[in-house]
């Protein structure tokens, strides 16, 4: 995830803090050196940081602090605090007119930033909520931005409004909003064109549909990976013609970060969805709270929780979990608790919102549970004999030798794969512990796995 080496970097700081019985003032200016050497590497805008350190250090070399019980625990509870206050402290919703009256969003980015992608995510999302959509094809520049709306807005199950490449954005956006009205449909997702950078005849464009078509709101879609790029995006698609939220993409990505915790600071606009994954399922609402926990190593159990009740099916969770509990965990529930982890992003996407587990520790867990290979798993689990996959005790070398035969593969690898096994058994059951209680205060559904 994006955060993986400042979460890293930030937890090593405080874990010397909480060693400490009394902190001085020097303590927590050094500590607060690390830290914004840590932001500033995460790509996070200057002036952020340098306002983001100046009101912890207000806060934290206060009287109430340096004496009390745990000044360590205080300070990074003055962290999380101003992280949440800089990323924009409540979760904003897109803005929705009531009942039937139709709601008009527009969607704007540059190419390649996951715009097309993003609108049909978005769509879904609403569908979700009971409204009903339309999607709109204005992107007439870009080859085939129109059939790759239309196949998602058929993945979704939501209508693709399109006139084809050969009319003008504005006018498909107005003959939208009257199909809508003609169909029933109260939500109008136009997606405009992007283009590689920002140029006047795209802003014009937008301005345009915007000076004819009564837009409720404008949604920005960046992407994370181009770090402090995305603010200035922001900035000038803001200046230009006025934005009311944005959508960060590719968060789960190899990036730094930056944008995450600029962008609120900069432009004043909340981040409205995150986006995890190319799937049409990976879009996450923004929780300030929650992104502030996880990058603090305190995870996002709230979050965790949510993915399994939309992607698990609760009475295989349910007999997983009492597998677990008598010992009776198996290669074909070891499978099943593969195929579960697929749904809810993988076991990377789970880890990341584990407390106290950090990018070290997600490493060795995701290469003992390495998803790439799952199909080569397989095939030796079902080279065992039903009784070995229920009882992996049975596995003696004249076993292992059979299975690694009939597999096609070598002695070692089944080997490799009984102490995996072994190790994700240990992790389930301590993320079991971990969790248990979580789960039964959430309508008493429990994770997969007995989480």
């Amino acid at each position: 995830m994006a955060f993986d080496s400042l979460s890293e970097k930030l937890q090593n700081v405080f874990k010397s803090l909480r060693s400490k019985g009394m902190l001085t003032e020097a303590d927590v200016k050094a500590a607060l050196k690390e830290v914004k050497l840590a932001l500033l590497e995460a790509d996070v805008n200057f002036k952020v940081v340098k306002q983001f350190v100046k009101s912890v250090q207000e806060r934290a070399v206060g009287q109430d602090v340096m004496n009390g019980l745990n000044p360590g625990q205080m300070v990074v509870k003055i962290v999380n605090e101003e992280l949440v206050s800089l990323m924009g402290s409540e979760t904003t919703e897109i803005a929705l007119k009531p009942g039937s009256d139709i709601t008009v969003i527009m969607m704007a980015g540059l190419q390649g930033a996951g715009k097309t992608t993003t609108t049909a995510k978005i769509a879904g999302k609403l569908k979700q909520k009971g409204k009903k959509p339309l999607l709109v094809a204005c992107d007439v520049y870009r080859p085939a931005a129109i059939q790759q709306l239309q196949i998602n807005g058929e993945k979704q199950n939501v209508e693709v409004f399109s006139m084809g490449d050969s009319h003008k954005p504005v006018n498909i956006a107005k003959a939208a909003v009257e199909h809508a009205r003609a169909n029933g449909q109260n939500v109008v997702i136009l997606d405009t064109a992007g283009r590689l950078h920002i140029d006047e005849e795209m802003m014009e464009e937008l301005q345009e549909i915007k000076g004819q078509i009564d837009v409720s709101q404008t949604i920005l879609v960046v992407d994370a990976m181009t770090g402090q790029d995305a603010v200035n995006v922001a900035t000038m698609f803001e200046e230009k013609i006025g934005i009311d939220g944005v959508v960060l993409t590719k968060l789960d990505g190899d990036t730094r970060g930056g944008a995450a915790l600029s962008i609120r600071a900069v432009t004043g606009k909340p981040i409205l969805y995150v986006g995890m994954g190319e799937k049409l399922s990976d879009l996450e609402q923004f929780y300030p709270d929650r992104m502030a926990n996880r990058i603090l190593g305190m995870g996002d159990v709230l979050t965790l929780i949510e993915k399994a009740q939309e992607n698990i099916d609760e009475e295989k969770a349910r007999e997983l979990e009492q597998k677990m509990k008598k010992a009776e965990f198996g290669f074909d529930d070891y499978l099943e608790s593969m195929n579960q982890m697929k749904k809810m992003g993988g076991i990377s996407s789970m880890l990341q919102m584990m407390p106290g587990i950090g990018g070290s520790q997600i490493a060795e867990i995701e290469n003992a549970v390495d998803e790439k290979k799952m199909a080569r798993i397989e095939g030796i689990i079902y080279s065992m004999t039903p009784k070995e996959r229920a009882n992996p005790s049975l596995l003696n070398p004249s076993r292992k030798r059979r299975i690694a035969a009939g597999a096609g593969v070598d002695i070692s690898e089944v080997n490799r794969l009984v102490k995996q096994f072994e190790q994700s058994r240990k992790m389930l059951k301590q993320m079991s512990g971990m969790m248990g209680g979580k789960g039964k205060r959430r309508g008493g559904f429990k994770l997969p796995f007995g989480l």
